[in-house]
């Protein structure tokens, strides 16, 4: 009985603690818009800004689709996004943050690449296209301004980017 009322008091602990971050926020993944203004850090807490010759921006808003990305990476030169002038970003927003702490930022410090790291679920939102939000969603930009989205699944989808 002691195990039963300490379980059910944990469980309105958490569901206590839960947020709804459902607040509206307005797209940026969209042809024609600029992210310009996009800055997040990395997986060592350095801020990055996109420049206005960054060409690629990949997003993976899922566990396999960022996996999948850091595996493909990890087989290349650690300069290979600087030089194809891509950023990689992975949102671990929906993560809790105790997880994000403990498990996944010092996984991604092994990674030789930088990896740009969403943390706020409204930001996550404001790329998301919840549509392929299972899929890479790659990013062509010309001057800071979307020219072109794509999505990707797979390695070799991946490598076609470049």
């Amino acid at each position: 009985m002691k195990n039963i009322l300490l379980g059910l008091i944990v469980t309105l602990f958490f569901l206590g603690c839960t947020k709804d971050n459902h607040a509206a926020v307005e797209p940026k993944a969209a042809v024609g818009n600029s992210l310009e203004t996009l800055t997040l850090n990395d997986q060592f807490g350095k801020p990055h800004s996109l420049t206005a010759d960054t060409k690629k921006v990949i997003f993976a808003f899922s566990k396999d689709m960022g996996h999948m990305s850091n595996a493909y990476f990890e087989k290349l030169a650690p300069e290979y996004l600087n030089e194809h002038q891509a950023v990689f970003i992975a949102d671990v927003s929906g993560a809790p943050s105790l997880i994000r702490s403990m498990f996944i930022m010092p996984g991604l410090k092994d990674f030789k690449h930088t990896v740009l790291v969403i943390e706020d679920e409204n930001v996550a939102a404001s790329y998301r296209i919840d549509e392929n939000s299972d899929k890479l969603m790659i990013l062509d930009l010309d001057n800071y301004i979307i020219k072109k989205i794509s999505y990707a699944s797979t390695e070799d989808e991946l490598a076609k980017t470049f």
